[in-house]
């Protein structure tokens, strides 16, 4: 690895120009060094920026940083999952993000969503996007090693859960999911898949998830899940939310961070990041979608044929 230059490749990503597949290999590998160091509920001080899904959106998410103030260097961050699919850059997000880490490896942290997986990404467009920018699917393999490592939840100064789906009936201290395998694909059920797949709804307790994985759970689950684990709140994201941000109960007790404007480039939503100070009170910053000449010249790169993947 004498030859790797991570600055030069974050530079060059920053435009949005992709690296070699060597380039790519030696960067993944600096990644899970880096993240295996790292519990699978990383804790993080404020002040924090947390980040909802970004699905491949490049630009927007160069948008996402003018918006919160600018890169790690001076901020922390905390991005809840799902970098790719659906987007046509999702390589390139999940490349700049991954040199965010290496340069700034305590000012970012990468929680998995349930996108970071082989099953779903050779179904929803990031597959397909390697193999048409590689010509192989050596990179998208090298990325899936990866998202094995990724943390699954982070927590602000001890009472801000952040993960990327919501709870579990299997898990109800955190110590549970201190202790989970996470370096491995996502499971088809269980605590590990809970918390990437579930979502809060008015229901009275559990109930099962039109998502085919994952529960549905109601406020009752959630004060109780926050109580007995001294929490204020619980951050997430996996939902698209019109207006950017969303309280689910009227405790304010779990939120939903949406961070891709215009998501799928058709759903005219706006997008937000939330700040956490030390006091602890969430204020969410706003942002919309870049012009779409990107999109358009990104559009008329791409066969017609693989639009199947954007809803």
């Amino acid at each position: 690895m004498a030859d790797s230059n991570p600055d030069e490749w974050l530079e060059r990503i920053k435009k949005c120009q992709s690296l070699t597949e060597n380039e790519m290999k030696q960067l993944c590998e600096m990644v899970k060094e880096l993240l295996m160091e790292e519990s699978n509920i990383q804790p993080v001080q404020t002040p924090v920026t947390v980040c909802g899904d970004i699905h491949g959106q490049f630009h927007d998410l160069l948008e996402l940083f003018r918006t919160a103030g600018g890169f790690p260097d001076s901020i922390n961050y905390i991005f809840l999952g799902d970098y790719v699919d659906r987007g046509y850059y999702s390589l390139e997000t999940f490349t700049l993000l991954m040199c965010l880490k290496v340069k700034y490896p305590s000012k970012i942290t990468m929680v998995r969503g349930n996108h970071e997986s082989r099953q779903i990404t050779q179904v929803y467009g990031f597959y397909e996007e390697c193999l048409n920018k590689y010509g192989s699917t050596t990179v998208w393999k090298y990325c899936c090693q990866v998202f094995d490592f990724l943390t699954l939840a982070a927590i602000i100064d001890g009472r801000i859960l952040c993960v990327h789906g919501g709870l579990s009936p299997e898990i109800r201290m955190l110590d549970q999911i201190r202790v989970l395998s996470r370096a491995q694909e996502v499971p088809h059920e269980g605590g590990f898949s809970d918390l990437l797949w579930s979502d809060p709804d008015n229901v009275e307790d559990w109930q099962v998830s039109p998502r085919g994985a994952g529960w549905l759970f109601g406020s009752k689950v959630a004060r109780e899940f926050n109580h007995v684990n001294g929490l204020n709140l619980i951050a997430r994201a996996h939902q698209l939310v019109m207006e950017g941000f969303k309280y689910h109960f009227p405790e304010k007790d779990v939120v939903t961070v949406w961070s891709a404007p215009n998501y799928c480039y058709r759903c005219g939503n706006v997008a937000s990041v939330m700040k956490v100070d030390e006091d602890l009170e969430p204020t969410f910053k706003i942002f919309s979608a870049v012009p779409d000449d990107y999109i358009q010249e990104a559009a008329a790169s791409h066969n017609t044929q693989r639009g199947g993947y954007f809803l």
